[in-house]
């Protein structure tokens, strides 16, 4: 681990399923002493999208678009040259361009992506990976000699994790078992293998909860509120509720429903952390991750719908099987794990992390012992880590609502006076 604290600059994607795992990760890294900003991406996705709304050409849109991106990147620029991170972390999908992954790296800025997609249907990296410093992946080969060949030869595998403190066992009150509870539940999108893995289950108690189900007729009475989309604190509830989570991995393909594929997706690493038993079909990279007896696997349609029968009849194995998941989640499979082993990763790869007197510049200077330890319950209260800048304590103090406390109070007004007097 990095000797000092770090300042890491988090950049999420406008939208997708790298979207909550970059909040993970923000998280993960504030846990671990750092001082992070998030690049809320997402604020600017209306606006991306509303550009399609204005009725142009195809010819006029892509311009606006290109632009649009420019603005973006300005916009992170600024960030960086507010925070003056040690390193940009960005998620698959963030809104990075060439040309300001460019300036970053002949700013010293240290750079890496987490590309947390299938990189056989997700060929952009092509354009932008040996442009970061350090690119992780979540599959092996022959993806790792891909990245080689195209010249990005710092390419590391990391697998996805849970976030132990939101991914968690609850107590549901019994309207809330009632609404989400059910003997098979299934939560994501739905891709074509899975639409016909799971119509033989209709008419069972099995709730299908996520959305693109659109034009699923046979399923249709399984379909939880039409498809809607599931936030990511619904989900745990969801998960806590079923008897038997199925995690069928997405496959474009129809004519084998269980796609044999590698990368292990993040639903395995959330459920287990929870404590609920899944039912996960067998992946290539799988049996590095946990042991035969920590999660129950198939291999086809056959052993799929045996073993939900098997496991819906056995309920003391179904609780055997969760507590074993949930413990080696625990020990091995966390983002602080994960966050812990990139860092460490970058500092073997590009040395060691800023100086001493770089940390002695940074450091506040000694404070009250009382005053400390008030400014230490804040930045705990805001869900901050110990090393937490002023501009994040203040950030997070303006999204706060209720009355202030004195020291809230003289922090704000501390930040006014900042900005009126010392910057001119």
């Amino acid at each position: 681990m990095p000797a000092t604290p770090l300042r890491i600059l988090v950049i999420l994607p406008m939208y997708g399923g790298s979207l909550p795992i970059g909040r993970y990760c923000a998280a993960a890294l504030r846990a671990l002493g750092h001082t992070v900003r998030l690049f809320e991406a997402p604020m600017l996705y209306p606006a991306f999208t509303g550009l399609k709304g204005l009725g142009l050409t195809p010819a006029q849109t892509i311009p606006l678009e290109n632009a649009f991106f420019q603005v973006v990147s300005q916009a992170v620029w600024a960030h960086v040259q507010s925070l003056e991170p040690h390193l940009v972390l960005a998620l698959a999908q963030a809104p990075m361009s060439r040309s300001l992954l460019q300036r970053l790296r002949r700013a010293g800025v240290r750079t890496a992506m987490w590309f947390v997609e299938d990189y056989r249907i997700f060929s952009y990296w092509r354009t932008y990976a040996p442009l970061y410093d350090a690119f992780a992946v979540i599959q092996k080969e022959p993806f790792l000699s891909e990245l080689a060949q195209i010249g990005q030869t710092r390419a590391l595998y990391l697998p996805l994790a849970a976030l132990p403190e939101f991914h968690k066992a609850l107590e549901l009150s019994p309207t809330e078992q009632k609404e989400y509870g059910s003997d098979i539940a299934f939560l994501g999108a739905g891709y074509p293998n899975r639409r016909l893995a799971f119509r033989p289950l209709a008419g069972r108690d099995f709730k299908i909860w996520g959305s693109d189900w659109e034009g699923e007729s046979l399923l249709s009475g399984n379909i939880q509120r039409q498809g809607a989309r599931i936030s990511e604190e619904e989900s745990v509830k969801i998960y806590n509720a079923a008897k038997v989570n199925l995690n069928l991995h997405s496959s474009l393909q129809r004519g084998d429903l269980v796609s044999h594929g590698d990368f292990v997706n993040p639903r395995t690493f959330e459920l287990a952390a929870m404590g609920a038993f899944q039912l996960v079909d067998q992946r290539g990279l799988l049996g590095e991750l946990f042991a035969p007896d920590e999660l129950a696997t198939f291999t086809s349609m056959n052993e799929f719908y045996a073993g939900i029968d098997y496991f819906l009849a056995h309920p003391e194995e179904r609780e055997a099987f969760a507590r074993r998941a949930r413990e080696r989640t625990l020990r091995d499979h966390t983002y602080e794990r994960r966050m812990a082993a990139l860092l460490n990763y970058l500092e073997t790869e590009l040395g060691s992390w800023p100086h001493k007197d770089e940390a002695a510049r940074d450091a506040p200077p000694e404070l009250d012992p009382q005053l400390r330890e008030e400014l230490a319950q804040l930045t705990q209260k805001l869900g901050l880590g110990p090393h937490a800048s002023f501009d994040d304590v203040l950030a997070h103090l303006r999204e706060q609502s209720g009355a202030l406390s004195e020291l809230e109070t003289s922090l704000l007004f501390l930040d006014e006076w900042r900005g009126q007097y010392l910057k001119k």
